[in-house]
């Protein structure tokens, strides 16, 4: 075809889209492992290369649907990520507890954390440790240079000191 040749003659058009479309979905299979994303996004590359067919070259219309299929994948890409990001951001305001509940637990999370913070310092390190870093007692040890007996032993009291601190709260 000699280069007079227009993309928006449609025989042109069909022939570019028979050349290129296979592959352009292999490529975008291969980024994607999802077929009908690839698919869609194919199509809509095409599309858009029919949409301004008067200002793609024929040499230039490879290169055009691959550019723009990328930059729909990225945009795709980036579209999910913010879906995802709000979906997993907890909606404050659609909370079935009312207010007295929401109220009585912040109250008992803040005693709760005195009490933490009022264990003997052994006893909060280790503590922490374990439940916090979610830790094993022989990874404390280890860290704290002391042995697993030793950790048990300061968790237990650390437990009991809460369970007492807790009775007084009831």
């Amino acid at each position: 075809m000699s280069d007079s040749t227009s993309l928006c003659e449609e025989l042109t058009y069909t022939r570019i889209f028979r050349e290129y479309a296979k592959t352009l979905h292999n490529y975008l299979y291969y980024k994607t492992g999802n077929s009908e994303l690839s698919q869609d996004l194919t199509q809509e590359a095409f599309t858009k290369l029919w949409q301004n067919c008067s200002t793609v070259t024929l040499q230039g219309a490879k290169g055009y649907v691959f550019k723009t299929a990328n930059n729909l994948l990225i945009n795709t890409y980036n579209h999910n990520k913010v879906v995802l990001q709000h979906q997993s951001k907890p909606q404050k305001d659609r909370t079935h507890e009312n207010p007295e509940y929401l109220l009585e637990e912040k109250e008992l999370k803040n005693r709760l954390e005195e009490a933490i913070a009022n264990l003997p310092e052994k006893q909060r390190v280790v503590f922490l440790m374990s439940r916090i870093e979610k830790k094993t007692y022989k990874e404390i040890a280890a860290i704290e240079g002391i042995s697993k007996q030793a950790v048990e032993k300061r968790i237990y009291n650390a437990l009991d000191t809460l369970r007492q601190i807790s009775k007084k709260i009831k």
